[in-house]
């Protein structure tokens, strides 16, 4: 597990990377992606260039996923001023740091002097931020401090760091490369007092692994939206979680899940699921007996993350597209987000979090506590990746999902076009 033959690094320093080539033919791809769009089939999958061309991963990379919220990580790995999380998305480095005032910020890793990177990908803490090029130095909050050698007239207030739009809730970060993202507010004020309970803001960061995975990330998004799969290729994930998710994230109402039902109702957590158009959460149920997902269904963490006594309380899921989801328990949280790379590459970021007191090798380890996720996203893998070696040939063309067992999939395609359609049309004039 975490072995570099399959792929997967781990450490809390692992930088990501969402690279992209220029657009071949910038002028028309706006009118390439409106057209492919038109011969998109409701409830099917898309056609091919969706999944494998060039042009159409350029334009998914600068106008559908800036125009979207993506989650970038947890405020808990931001523990003190300073703590700063780099990353870069598209051609777009990012910075997210906390600022000596406690405030958490973002902004574009660019020196305002020529461009330089000021920030390496990754995690850190520094007093300032002080681009290695000609040290132009900034303040936690994006200010100038120092640029040596300008002339007299020079303003250091008109060349701050360019901020970036930010949104945070129940201890989650996400951020938007531009303005034209959906309000976040709705989103922030469901998940928030639904998240509440598990104490995010004050967890720590566990465990971080990457997954490099040679598909498409829509493909792995698909995969990741859907359990349709996973009574076949999850055997570890299924003994613990109940795969036989219906519509709407409903389980049935059997007497397991009318006794959880109730239960929830007695320790006022909410089980009916919430939703917007680009973000969805819900309370479900394990399997009877299970704690948590785990290997055996017991918890992993002796100091549980949730601030409630009561055993058996089920999971919390969250997701939010373009690329996110997040399960979490009484005992730690677990998050998936998929970072597209090239047409046909995808970088898996997963994340564990646990209470800021558990201490490795006491109350938890680390190995135990990322395995089945961890076979999960492995399994994943293989089947996204199998997955684009179909797709690629010329025998696919778009099939139909089952309304049964993909709807979250139908939500994703649906999303998709519809940001995918608004940013041509816009582009295109």
């Amino acid at each position: 597990m975490g072995s570099a033959d399959n792929g997967l690094e781990s450490g809390l320093h692992s930088g990501v990377r969402l690279a992209a080539r220029p657009i071949t033919d910038p002028m028309n791809a706006p009118l390439k992606i409106r057209d492919l769009i038109d011969l998109c089939k409701p409830g099917y999958t898309l056609p091919q260039p969706f999944y494998n061309d060039a042009d159409v991963f350029e334009f998914d990379i600068a106008a559908v996923l800036a125009r979207s919220w993506m989650m970038v990580g947890f405020e808990a790995e931001l523990t003190a001023a300073g703590s700063y999380l780099a990353m870069t998305l598209g051609r777009d480095p990012v910075l997210v740091v906390r600022g000596r005032d406690g405030i958490i910020r973002a902004f574009h890793n660019t020196c305002r002097h020529r461009g330089s990177q000021i920030c390496a990908d990754g995690h850190g803490r520094v007093p300032r931020l002080v681009c290695p090029y000609h040290q132009w130095t900034y303040d936690l909050d994006g200010r100038l401090l120092s640029a040596p050698r300008m002339p007299a007239d020079f303003a250091p207030a008109d060349h701050g760091l360019r901020p970036i739009p930010i949104g945070l809730a129940g201890g989650c970060i996400y951020i938007s490369l531009t303005r034209d993202a959906p309000d976040f507010a709705p989103f922030g004020a469901a998940i928030s007092p639904l998240l509440a309970p598990y104490r995010l803001v004050d967890a720590k960061l566990a465990h971080q692994t990457v997954l490099v995975e040679n598909a498409n990330w829509k493909l792995v998004m698909e995969n990741a939206r859907e359990c349709y799969h996973c009574a076949v290729s999850h055997p570890e994930l299924k003994r613990s979680f109940q795969v036989a998710i219906r519509p709407g994230f409903d389980f049935g109402g059997d007497e397991h899940h009318v006794r959880f039902a109730d239960k929830m109702r007695r320790l006022g957590l909410p089980t009916e699921p919430v939703g917007g158009s680009w973000w969805h959460a819900g309370r479900y149920p394990l399997n009877p007996g299970m704690e948590s997902i785990s290997m055996d269904g017991k918890p992993l963490v002796a100091r549980r993350l949730a601030a409630i006594e009561s055993t058996e309380i089920g999971g919390l899921r969250w997701a939010t597209e373009p690329n996110s989801f997040c399960h979490v328990f009484a005992d730690y949280c677990f998050m998936f987000c998929a970072i597209p790379v090239g047409p046909q590459e995808t970088h898996v970021v997963s994340k564990w979090l646990v209470h800021q007191d558990a201490a490795e090798g006491v109350d938890y380890e680390v190995d135990r506590l990322i395995e089945t996720w961890t076979k999960t996203n492995l399994q994943d893998r293989a089947l996204a990746e199998n997955n684009q070696r179909g797709v690629n040939g010329r025998g696919y063309a778009p099939g139909p999902y089952s309304v049964e067992a993909e709807d979250f999939v139908i939500r994703f395609s649906d999303w998709y076009q519809d940001t995918a359609r608004s940013a041509a049309h816009h582009l295109a004039g």
